[in-house]
């Protein structure tokens, strides 16, 4: 008997491979666009802590001490965030009938993982990154991009990732753009407390690198759906039910008094929209990685080191006429400049070409 010989069909692998183009495309899309996602939660948070009780809160003559406005109004300008992004998480998958699933998977060795993870990323980064906002304004959004080159010396200690010359000049890349963004704190006009609140943004930047290693291992196990859902919800629940009260005691203030003003205050509908904002980053992070690859999608999603300063400027500045929200040139070059150093740690540059000349063959 003869042997069959299957013929490959060039027009069945021209449509695969425009098929595979198109999904990458799309998925940069969506993760460039969790980046976008961002920049609007950053501008949404800080302009809520600039309305209503708030204004009252950070007034010199306000009641509370100065450590009170400085880390119990960050934690809890973060915690009022993350709740509203927690009950968005839990209703969208309560509408999609995954509710039970989040629950489930709450008692399984990845979800505690997931929960650790988000007890870095939550409570810690996001306060911090608050109390950097607060204190030196949208400049400090850059350091806090620099979470994925961070994120790749962690990997090399903590998971023997390799590092090699493209990732360790990336990383350079990113360092650079920090000093950059850290000598306008020279000038003359710079804010009183420029410095520390880089600081803030550094320690923000090395929790949240931290997270996404911990978190790499945690989402490998769960559907990012579910994973998204378990971050968002013990980031809210230990920022209000911990971190607060733990400021609020060392402050001298009344933790229950000041939550229930700040979650009936009209200033909520700004962190309801920012709550929604910092959902759907998460959530298109994790799909557009799912799509053109987790190095690839870590660098699209980088790039809210542009649009975090250029939302505020819009949003805050721009549309609702706060002044202070402007950044000096060399920060906007510094943040093109992070973008690049994101870009080189994900992926070598040259692949881009390479895929682009197979597109054309």
């Amino acid at each position: 008997m003869g042997s069959a010989v299957q013929a490959v069909n060039p027009a069945a692998i021209a449509a695969k491979k425009k098929l595979e183009t198109s999904f990458r495309r799309r998925g940069i899309q969506i993760a460039t666009f969790s980046g976008i996602m961002y920049g609007i939660y950053t501008a949404f948070m800080t302009l809520g802590m600039s309305k209503g009780i708030w204004v009252d809160w950070y007034e010199e003559n306000s009641a509370l001490s100065a450590f009170a406005v400085i880390y119990l109004l960050g934690a809890l300008g973060a915690a009022t965030t993350d709740i509203c992004s927690a009950i968005w998480a839990s209703s969208i998958a309560a509408v999609r009938g995954r509710f039970g699933d989040f629950v489930r998977t709450l008692k399984t060795k990845p979800g505690m993982i997931m929960v650790g993870a988000a007890i870095i990323g939550g409570p810690i980064a996001g306060t911090a990154y608050v109390i950097g906002l607060q204190m030196a304004g949208s400049i400090v959004v850059p350091i806090a991009a620099l979470c994925p080159a961070i994120g790749a010396i962690l990997g090399k200690f903590l998971f023997k990732q390799q590092l090699n010359a493209r990732i360790l000049s990336g990383i350079a890349i990113c360092f650079l753009a920090s000093v950059m963004i850290g000598s306008t704190g020279l000038g003359a006009d710079a804010a009183d407390n420029l410095l520390l609140g880089l600081m803030f943004a550094f320690i923000a930047a090395l929790c949240w690198g931290l997270e996404g290693c911990v978190c790499g291992y945690g989402t490998s196990m769960i559907d990012p759906e579910i994973a998204i859902t378990i971050r968002q919800v013990t980031a809210g629940v230990t920022n209000l039910f911990i971190l607060v009260p733990l400021f609020a005691y060392f402050g001298g203030a009344n933790a229950v008094e000041m939550v229930t003003l700040a979650f009936t205050d009209s200033s909520l509908i700004w962190f309801i929209v920012g709550g929604l904002a910092a959902y759907m980053t998460f959530m298109f992070w994790y799909q557009g990685n799912g799509m053109c690859g987790a190095a690839l999608g870590m660098s699209c999603n980088g790039t809210f080191s542009f649009w975090g300063p250029f939302c505020c400027w819009i949003i805050i500045g721009v549309v609702f006429g706060i002044s202070g929200w402007t950044m000096a040139p060399i920060a906007w070059a510094a943040a093109v400049v992070m973008i690049i150093g994101i870009f080189i740690i994900a992926m070598n540059p040259l692949d881009l070409f390479k895929k682009k000349n197979e597109e054309i063959a």
